[in-house]
């Protein structure tokens, strides 16, 4: 299992405008084969700051995930929208366990 975590800082005041992308890459990515969990959260502390988490079973269905035109189209809508920075980090892992 890999999982990717992070976030991404949008330009001031700009989450009404990227909420409905967001809409469609959520549902479009957790269709994906191979998709284990993928969701955005907002930051309580900073109404800027859009929290990331993904879980795929494995590298080629992350790889092919990268390709597909859900994800083309939301990083267009970035970019059209700003963002002021990304961090994301990839996690390889092992299989879950209840905390």
């Amino acid at each position: 299992m890999i999982v990717i975590a992070g976030y991404l800082r949008l330009s001031s005041g700009s989450f009404d405008a990227i909420r409905p992308h967001m809409l469609v890459m959520i549902a479009a990515s957790r269709a994906e084969k191979g998709c284990i969990a993928y969701t955005y959260a907002r930051d309580v502390v900073d109404a800027d700051t859009i929290r990331v988490f993904e879980a795929w079973h494995g590298q080629e269905d992350l790889d092919r995930h990268f390709t597909t035109p859900h994800l083309k189209a939301w990083r267009a809508a970035l970019g059209d929208i700003g963002i002021e920075r990304r961090e994301l980090s990839i996690y390889p892992s092992g299989a879950p366990r209840p905390l």
